[in-house]
């Protein structure tokens, strides 16, 4: 395994992290594996070097925090992993939370957060969405206070647009307050829209990347299917999954799916590895979130770090590459 530096805090991560909404309650999704089924895939995760954790408050319900506190508390040291979780989407439950980012909202969510993973500090806490029914000042003093209180000890952001993001960063500098120190957006060989005016703010804001849905949705890791269908039976999730056919209808993504296939033929590797090292050279990427329902994948996805693509090989997969609508965001 490899490590970098998340963003400009100085925190030490892998190069890859082990993404948790698989982990928690079936009755939630029906491809998320429950408590027995998930410690495999821990214990690998961490036998193989990755010590970054991914999940957030909604996966489950809860229970994907509870699930990846229980097996990080069992498998290792609380100062040898990185947790991180989200907050603003609404939690079900006997009393079921609101959604938003007000400071009740973010202080209660917080401690609940803190309860299910079984920990003292949050290593990373990041809003999963923007609210735009929330002044934006009230939710960053509302983080800035979880981090004076060391109930946390980073805060990071998820997709959005990019003025949204300078705002956050500017209102947190005048007021001395903590300042958003990841993004976690979507990025993928089929879908680059990020390149316009998020990567470079963050490049140049020195704020690290953790793309979601590196391998898009699994249509990266699988040659063209004959029939042209998105859906497959290759794994619980994308024989149910729809959501694939509405975030990735660009009118290149097959010829982007041949030009990995072809370079995975000539390497004698998994489409997987090659997907994720395309995505690891791209400037500012600092970890992908990997997510695995197969032990296969995640194995795939710990090789792929180590695999250097050439210039050529990047120049292949970039050029049928053609600008679409933004997806991953509507706010």
């Amino acid at each position: 395994m490899k490590y970098t530096t998340l963003g400009r805090t100085g925190l030490s991560v892998s190069r890859i992290a082990l993404g948790c909404m698989s982990y928690g309650d079936p009755a939630w999704r029906a491809w998320v594996l429950d408590d027995a089924a998930a410690q495999p895939f821990f214990r690998t995760a961490i036998d193989r070097g990755i010590t970054f954790f991914d999940t957030a408050n909604m996966y489950s319900h809860g229970a994907s925090e509870i699930v990846t506190g229980r097996a990080l508390r069992a498998m290792t040291t609380r100062d040898k992993v990185v947790i991180a979780t989200k907050v603003f989407y609404p939690v079900a439950g006997p009393v079921p939370q609101s959604q938003g980012l007000s400071r009740a909202q973010i202080l209660a969510s917080c401690d609940a957060s803190l309860k299910r993973l079984g920990t003292d500090y949050i290593d990373l806490y990041q809003i999963h969405r923007w609210d735009p029914a929330t002044p934006l000042d009230e939710t960053l003093e509302a983080l800035n206070a979880l981090v004076v209180s060391g109930k946390v000890r980073f805060i990071g952001a998820s997709s959005g647009w990019a003025w949204r993001m300078m705002k956050a960063l500017s209102i947190s500098e005048l007021n001395g307050w903590a300042k958003f120190a990841t993004m976690q957006n979507h990025y993928n060989a089929l879908y680059r829209e990020e390149e316009r005016e998020m990567i470079p703010l963050c490049i140049s804001e020195g704020v690290g990347i953790i793309p979601w849905s590196p391998l898009a949705r699994g249509l990266l890791t699988r040659p063209r299917p004959a029939t042209g269908l998105v859906k497959t039976d290759d794994t619980a999730r994308s024989g149910i999954d729809t959501y694939s056919v509405e975030m990735y209808d660009g009118p290149a993504k097959w010829e982007i799916v041949d030009a990995v296939e072809r370079i995975a033929r000539e390497r004698n590797v998994p489409m997987a590895e090659v997907a994720l090292a395309w995505l690891l050279s791209r400037p500012g990427v600092t970890a992908p979130i990997i997510g695995a329902t197969k032990l296969s994948h995640l194995e795939s996805a710990v090789a792929g770090v180590e695999l250097v693509l050439s210039a050529d090989d990047i120049a292949a997969i970039d050029a049928p590459y053609v600008a679409q609508p933004v997806r991953g965001h509507t706010d």
